[in-house]
């Protein structure tokens, strides 16, 4: 009996976890976000997921992490660059201990389509948002 029930607990596993790989891979972007995506970045490969109703590239360019929010029409929304947790301006980090929001575990630099800058921390209780000078604008709970 034991053996029936730890069958059926490992097939169900399975299943779920075959489940959410197709899922993930068989994400279908849009021909304009993806003409879009390689007119910015030909012969890279990005890793695509849907983010609401639009579409975020995640890949490696120069060394760093990088990922684009793009809309369904194809129109970049964003720029993440993933950067040492030493880059943030100074403020950011002063407020993070102020705030007792815990280490940095990654930082980025967020770029808007408007040329706007951003910064933002993970920490344990979700992502702190600054803006260019390292303002304080929100946490963002996971």
């Amino acid at each position: 009996m034991r053996i029936i029930i730890l069958t059926m607990l490992f097939t169900t596993g399975l299943s779920s976890l075959t489940f959410a790989q197709q899922k993930k891979e068989n994400l279908k972007v849009p021909p304009a976000v993806e003409k879009a995506f390689q007119k910015s970045h030909p012969n890279v490969k990005a890793k695509w997921e849907k983010e609401a109703d639009k579409y975020e590239a995640g890949f490696k360019q120069n060394g760093h992490k990088m990922s684009e929010l793009y809309t369904p029409a194809g129109t970049l929304e964003e720029t993440e660059v993933e950067i040492a947790a030493k880059q943030l301006p100074a403020s950011v980090s002063k407020y993070i201990v102020q705030q007792k929001l815990g280490n940095i575990k990654e930082a980025a630099k967020i770029t808007k389509a408007d040329g706007s800058v951003l910064y933002e921390a993970e920490v344990k209780s979700g992502d702190a948002l600054f803006d260019a000078k390292g303002n304080f604008i929100k946490l963002q709970k996971d």
